[in-house]
């Protein structure tokens, strides 16, 4: 088997590279542009490969762990970026503020096209500045999981995956995270956040 053959699982990979460490590489081709843009979108270009860099080196050393009955290593990661990123929660709130403040998304700006996508999904006309002030006063638990569905598009079950939690919890906390999200928006939501059955 080759694990650069497009039908080849994040799990297959993982398995290969405790054989063939560098074969974990294959992952990171996969999934580390992905990790990046969302480290970036919550706290800046500045520390995105730092943040995406210790992401995959955390996973090397915890691969022998990873469950390969899930062949698709996305929730995993985005967990460790998760952990990873926790560890610069208050960088995250002053930014959101001073984008609130601001209005200028320095994120949107930095890359241009490659963010348009997202910025559909993220925000409506005119609401980029509302929408950051409140994020900002999320609680980090309500806002990991709101972020992880709509900006990551993670389904219910990965984001519980990805944070180690039911998917009964994902549920409460989107609920409570969309509900003050409108609230602090005059019952407007830019979030395009699905409810799932």
């Amino acid at each position: 088997m080759t694990v650069t053959q497009q039908g080849v699982s994040d799990a297959a990979v993982i398995e290969q590279s405790w054989r063939e460490p560098g074969v974990f590489a294959v992952l990171y081709e996969r999934h580390a542009p992905h990790i990046s843009r969302y480290v970036a979108r919550r706290l800046g270009d500045d520390l995105a490969d730092d943040v995406t860099a210790e992401t995959f080196s955390r996973a090397f050393a915890k691969r022998r762990h990873y469950d390969l009955g899930r062949p698709d290593a996305r929730p995993w990661l985005y967990g460790i970026a998760a952990n990873v990123m926790a560890q610069h929660r208050r960088r995250e709130t002053r930014m959101l503020r001073a984008f609130a403040r601001s209005g200028a998304d320095p994120v949107a700006q930095t890359y241009g096209g490659q963010m348009e996508g997202a910025d559909d999904r993220v925000a409506a006309a005119g609401m980029h500045r509302s929408l950051a002030a409140a994020l900002a006063g999320l609680s980090r638990a309500h806002r990991e999981v709101l972020l992880l569905v709509a900006w990551a598009d993670l389904s219910y079950e990965e984001t519980a995956q990805a944070l180690n939690i039911s998917v009964g919890t994902v549920r409460s906390r989107l609920h409570r995270a969309r509900r003050k999200i409108r609230a602090a928006l005059g019952d407007e939501s830019p979030l395009s956040v699905s409810e799932e059955g």
